[in-house]
């Protein structure tokens, strides 16, 4: 019996939507006239070359075959012009939109590693994408996509001891992706680690997998990434994992240390009931909003004075990291904690196949990130400028504190 989690929909063959038709044929439109546009640039490059005769030494010569492309509104169907070149030198056209032999954007190439982390096999793939993209999404063989699974993986293989010694890389953060998949005797579960550079610039410098998150596991991460060429950061940026700041210690000894605050928010209203945990939430976000680190401490005392008698878990899981919650005020004000949703990923992956689909999904998240807020101030941090409230010291004020 063939078992599968995909539910086929009928009526799909048709397309009964007429803005999905308007969009695809809009969408064929712009390409092909993307497509004349970059032909035409490349004619005016070579307008000077001329025959003997005096005519145009480059010239149209027809088109490729018109070929599909697979797109989020279905396939788009494109052709690539020719060119000739009649002087003896080789010329020829290649599109930097539609390169050769693509067969679908990058935007549906994200599709299948996200399929993927769902717990779409490689055999339900191409009927998954014909759910979303109907009938005539075609290309998504299960050989087609092992071909793609070895080529992720080459890539993240290569990835992965890239040099990292040609950037100053001044923040990171460390987090843990919790998978379903189970080692011999422990869980396992993706570490990563992102970095900003001087120019504000974040990126992927880490993707590992480990046991839970033990201090052994971090540390093989941090250490690899100091042999690739890490420069010890700034400040390193976590949730109160110890395995992970244990290994910092070891590692970049002094780096300084700041919790994430949307973890400890979440971890601190877990010891309120429901009924409180609205007014406790709001007075979590009074101390880390405060334009001052004095008005930080006074709201993180207002904390701690309002519920530790009746809830003192609470107030020990804020206090106990008092100093690493309050760090960010040394730097600049730009400074902003970036949200890691690690949710739960469960599905048919292997060890290998986990790391390699998040690397994919991560590189797609990468091309969407804007630069650190501010990112001029970066240069400031690597010289060891002081900051108090987030705002440049001069050295008078420094002198004077």
């Amino acid at each position: 019996m063939d078992e599968t989690n995909i539910v086929e929909f009928a009526g799909r063959e048709v397309s009964l939507d007429p803005l999905t038709e308007l969009l695809r044929t809009g969408a064929q439109a712009l390409i092909q006239a993307a497509v004349q546009t970059e032909l035409a640039e490349l004619m005016d490059r070579f307008a000077h070359l001329k025959t003997p005769d005096g005519r145009a030494g480059v010239v149209r010569n027809g088109s490729h075959p018109a070929r599909e492309i697979q797109t989020g509104v279905g396939p788009v169907t494109v052709e690539i012009p020719k060119i000739r070149s009649k002087t003896g030198k080789p010329v020829s056209f290649r599109s930097a939109l539609v390169p050769p032999y693509v067969r679908k954007t990058k935007t549906l190439q994200a599709a299948i590693p996200w399929l993927y982390l769902k717990g779409i096999s490689t055999g339900e793939m191409g009927t998954a994408l014909k759910g979303l993209l109907g009938a005539n999404a075609t290309g998504f063989s299960a050989k087609t996509v092992a071909r793609l699974k070895a080529e992720w993986a080459a890539e993240y293989r290569a990835w992965r001891t890239a040099d990292l010694s040609q950037d100053e890389w001044v923040y990171i953060w460390a987090d843990g992706i919790h998978s379903g998949l189970r080692g011999e005797d422990h869980k396992l579960c993706a570490l990563v680690v992102i970095g900003v550079n001087t120019r504000g610039q974040k990126q992927f410098l880490a993707i590992e997998d480990g046991t839970r998150e033990s201090t052994q596991s971090w540390r093989e991460v941090l250490i690899g990434l100091r042999e690739r060429g890490l420069n010890t950061p700034k400040l390193a940026i976590g949730d109160g994992a110890l395995g992970f700041w244990a290994a910092l210690e070891e590692t970049y000894p002094g780096t300084p240390q700041q919790r994430c605050w949307v973890h400890k928010t979440g971890n601190v209203l877990n010891c309120f009931p429901k009924s409180t945990q609205p007014k406790a939430k709001t007075m979590l976000h009074d101390i880390w909003r405060a334009e001052t680190r004095k008005s930080a401490e006074q709201a993180f005392d207002l904390f701690v004075k309002t519920f530790e008698d009746k809830y003192p878990k609470a107030t020990a899981s804020l206090q106990k990291d008092r100093t690493e919650l309050l760090a960010f005020y040394d730097f600049p004000a730009i400074f902003a904690t970036i949200r890691h949703r690690t949710k739960r990923s469960k599905g048919c992956l292997a060890r290998d196949g986990m790391l390699h689909m998040i690397f994919k999904l991560g590189q797609c998240a990468e091309q969407n990130w804007r630069k650190l807020r501010g990112f001029n101030h970066l240069a400031d941090v690597i010289q060891g400028v002081n900051f108090k409230d987030g705002i440049k010291q001069t050295q008078t004020e420094t002198a004077a504190a």
